[in-house]
């Protein structure tokens, strides 16, 4: 095999599929990029039984073929060529000559005949608009667990229905809700996907115009592509029962205070320097303002107030974690944030503050994101 190649075409293309390769794999050959040359210029894959990316890109073959070697080393040294075309051949020893200006490597191929074949999708799939798919990806998957114990919490639940696309994450102590347009065959179709992949995709594909969604597979062997310009990246679904969480949402919101985003994570993030990890910040809100209040070890102590607008009801004292806070306020992206207190009909249990974005004091703004977050237990 002998292919010519731009730089920096090949060397984003190399990235791009073995970004969402483990740093780890305990089988060495899927550390591998699968490079097909061919009358149509090089396919680039990568492949590690739960997710894939494949790309093609245009080049100069003069002998077609296919070849497996390391991905990172490859993307490592492609990123590192001087600025000229790349050669890449396969020398009579077998092994593979990169060659650029005039720096030249040669790496050791690997068995192209031992690795798996890349998942085909051919089921029912649709539209969404990269810009609004790529934001509700950042909006929502912060708030997939990160403990492998409990699986069906690291994904992001894909929900279809008519023409709406929602996507959901919880933790268990906070659930992100964000919609987006959809346009396609599939009216009713559900997808649990691995948080970390998800956002890979978001950042990947987050300015491609748009991007298709293609459901396929049953079973143990359920997966999702997402497709855009000529990248297409799959995942295998999470199996088992997401919980829920939707009917966690109220539906009453008339007691709730209306704050500057900006300048309440600001206040946050400093009054929760004397905290101690994992402590709850209290919050008191007024009818003109809200109160941080933090207590730490050594006696360190702190607070601060904030401009707030309360309506509806009395004044709220709870305790939030201030981490979680930060990260739907930072989502919301909206200049004014509402924060609203629900109601449960427990009378022993807190009930979650629900956050969503507030165009002015006095104008609600778009429903599309909502986040609900539990309230701890204060201790003094």
């Amino acid at each position: 095999m002998r292919f010519q190649v731009n730089r920096d075409v090949f060397s984003e293309a190399v990235s791009f599929v073995v970004k969402l390769l483990p740093q780890r794999n305990p089988q060495p050959i899927l550390a591998g990029v699968l490079i097909e040359a061919g009358d149509d210029g090089l396919t680039l894959s990568a492949f590690d039984y739960e997710a894939s990316a494949r790309t093609t890109i245009d080049a100069t073959v003069d002998t077609p073929g296919t070849i497996l070697v390391h991905g990172r080393l490859l993307s490592d040294i492609a990123s590192r060529l001087p600025n000229a075309p790349i050669e890449i051949a396969v020398e009579e020893d077998g092994g593979i000559a990169v060659t650029c200006g005039s720096a030249r490597f040669t790496l050791a191929a690997m068995p192209v005949e031992e690795y798996p074949s890349i998942p085909e999708v051919s089921g029912s799939s649709g539209v969404v608009p990269a810009d609004d798919f790529g934001t509700a990806i950042a909006q929502v998957g912060f708030a997939a667990s990160r403990d492998d114990v409990t699986p069906v919490l690291t994904g992001v639940q894909l929900e279809v229905s008519g023409q709406n696309l929602s996507l959901v994450a919880t933790d268990r102590y906070r659930v992100s809700l964000r919609d987006v347009p959809w346009d396609g065959e599939a009216s009713e179709q559900t997808a649990l996907v691995p948080a970390r992949t998800l956002t890979e995709v978001g950042k990947t594909f987050g300015h491609a115009g748009t991007i298709q969604v293609a459901f396929s597979g049953s079973g143990d062997r359920e997966i999702i592509a997402f497709t855009a310009g000529n990248k297409t990246v799959t995942s295998l679904l999470i199996k088992g029962n997401f919980p829920p969480v939707r009917r966690l949402f109220p539906e009453q919101t008339d007691h709730y205070a209306v704050v500057n985003t900006a300048d309440l994570i600001e206040a946050v993030r400093r009054v929760a320097l004397v905290l101690d990890r994992a402590a709850p910040l209290r919050f008191t809100f007024t009818s003109d303002s809200v109160t941080m209040d933090a207590s730490g070890s050594e006696q360190a102590r702190a607070s601060e107030s904030v401009d707030a607008h309360l309506t509806g009801g009395a004044d709220v004292t709870l305790g939030l974690n201030p981490q979680y806070l930060t990260e739907a306020l930072s989502a919301v992206k909206s200049e004014f944030v509402r924060v609203t207190f629900t109601s449960s009909d427990n009378a022993n249990k807190l009930s979650p503050v629900l956050i969503t974005s507030q165009t002015s004091v006095d104008q609600a703004g778009s429903d599309s994101f909502k986040y609900l977050l539990q309230p701890n237990l204060l201790l003094r």
